[in-house]
């Protein structure tokens, strides 16, 4: 595992503690659609605004097709 993914990690294991801690006991509900929502937008923003707004390479750099793709851009608001 390279530097940055540990760094990565550490970032979001960090933050679920928190959130764990300030939840003081009450249990959470809907957290894994909640976490994929929270980091898919900043990922897909970012890796488009890295990639000149070219949809087909930010496919290719995710690993993901291209229609799928759109369609999560769709789902955050994110076309421009």
């Amino acid at each position: 595992m390279s530097q940055q993914q540990q760094s990565i990690e550490t970032c979001i294991r960090d933050n679920l503690d928190t959130y764990f801690r300030d939840l003081d006991g009450t249990e959470p509900t809907g957290l894994y659609d909640m976490l994929v929502k929270l980091v898919e937008k900043p990922l897909l923003d970012v890796v488009m605004t890295q990639a000149g707004q070219n949809q087909s390479r930010a496919a290719e750099w995710l690993g993901l097709n291209r229609n799928t793709l759109r369609k999560k851009l769709l789902e955050h608001n994110l076309l421009k």
